[in-house]
């Protein structure tokens, strides 16, 4: 054990979290340190009576005031220490992607991979890395060494953007790494189509890969449909469908560039262009729209952005979720389906389900769950952190 380490000391009663291996350590649980800490170093961790509990990275601008990197209490923190980290995260991704089929993915999804603030996600031959806590910060340029050595050959990109970078106190970082240009937006397959993809200006590293499961069983699932495809951003749900063999799709987005990337992935994969609608519209005020016309489908997308960002928020997610199923069940044909999601971490299942509940009942509808859907395993749920499970959807048929 390396007792030369600056330490941290939790008050009485505070190491039960640290203990079930849940990495955040709160300002409010912290007695005192000893030492001198800079933003990103290394401290161990320590409870009340001086029992070791492991070693973290130390934060002094957020709430989250250590990020525990091991609970190994003799570990090392050092260049191999993120080297292991690492080769183990891609062993766990090489056994879920055949690579003729899908060549996007995450390669290490933060504190499920035992990293946290360190997200890295693959689009073919670009890497695009988003360092987002201050431990994170501390080992940037090691963990990049580590990934240059894994994937030599490949470009990488920086997003460290974001409100996490924010509440970090750290500065915004975009752009390229290295003398490689990228050509953006890069092509990528999943689930053997071709996607378009913009790291520089798309949301979170330019896709939303932790969808791919649900977007196939999607295509699976609404053969002759009428579809209609809600917060659709580039249109992965509409590519998924349409290849599936449904009628007909309509993405409805307020980004005009989203769907005009839509309308590329339309013509990457070669679908038939008179099978699919692009509406650039509020998705709230669209959905009324289309109860006061009597429009009707066979299938409903709702993909929403993250309505609930603490606890404090859970309340007022609650409302949207349920004012836009509760429009969507009105709008499905007897016998349709209904994907709906939150990608809201906050947003515990059960509660989700009751919220879908209600508005089934609002709406006077029948409604049965046929599948319950999650993120994919590329974004793997560590059991001691119920936030890492933040995905959460249902396939409701509505009768």
């Amino acid at each position: 054990m390396n007792t030369s380490l600056p330490e941290l000391i939790l008050k009485h009663g505070r190491e039960d979290s640290v203990i079930r291996r849940h990495p955040w350590i709160f300002s409010g649980a912290i007695h005192r340190v000893e030492g001198t800490l800079a933003a990103g170093d290394t401290v161990r961790v320590r409870d009340a009576q001086g029992r070791p509990l492991g070693l973290a990275a130390w934060s002094p601008a957020s709430q989250i005031r250590a990020r525990m990197w091991t609970f190994d209490v003799d570990a090392v923190i050092d260049d191999d220490f993120f080297r292991r980290r690492i080769v183990v995260a891609a062993a766990l991704r090489a056994t879920l992607f055949d690579e003729t089929e899908t060549n996007a993915y995450r390669l290490l999804a933060s504190e499920a991979d035992l990293l946290p603030g360190v997200i890295v996600d693959r689009y073919a031959d670009v890497i695009v890395c988003q360092f987002l806590s201050a431990g994170a910060e501390r080992w940037r340029e090691t963990i990049l060494q580590a990934l240059h050595e894994r994937f030599p050959s490949s470009i990488f990109y920086e997003r460290s953007d974001g409100e996490a970078r924010e509440k970090e106190g750290l500065p915004v970082r975009v752009g390229v790494i290295g003398d490689q240009e990228p050509d953006f937006p890069c092509t990528v397959r999943e689930n053997r189509l071709l996607f378009a993809v913009d790291p520089e200006t798309g949301h979170k590293t330019g896709f939303y890969l932790d969808q791919r499961e649900n977007r196939a069983l999607l295509g699976r699932s609404v053969r002759d449909a009428e579809v209609l495809n809600c917060f659709s951003y580039t249109g992965g749900f509409a590519v998924h469908a349409l290849a599936g063999g449904a009628a007909h799709v309509t993405d409805v987005d307020v980004s005009a560039e989203a769907l005009r990337l839509a309308r590329r992935n339309i013509e990457l994969n070669a679908l038939d262009h008179a099978r699919y609608t692009q509406q650039a519209a509020d998705v709230f005020h669209y959905l009324r729209r289309c109860r006061d016309e009597g429009k009707q489908f066979d299938a409903i997308v709702l993909d929403p952005p993250k309505f609930a960002a603490s606890k404090s928020q859970v309340d007022k997610a609650a409302r949207g979720y349920k004012d836009i199923n509760l429009l969507a069940m009105k709008l499905l044909r007897p016998g349709g389906l209904l994907f709906t999601f939150s990608c809201s971490g906050h947003m515990p299942l059960p509660l989700f389900q009751k919220i879908v509940a209600d508005a089934a009942l609002d709406a006077r509808r029948d409604a049965r769950v046929l599948h319950v859907m999650t993120q994919a395993g590329d974004h793997p749920i560590a059991l001691p952190i119920p936030e890492s499970w933040y995905l959460k959807g249902l396939v409701c048929r509505v009768e």
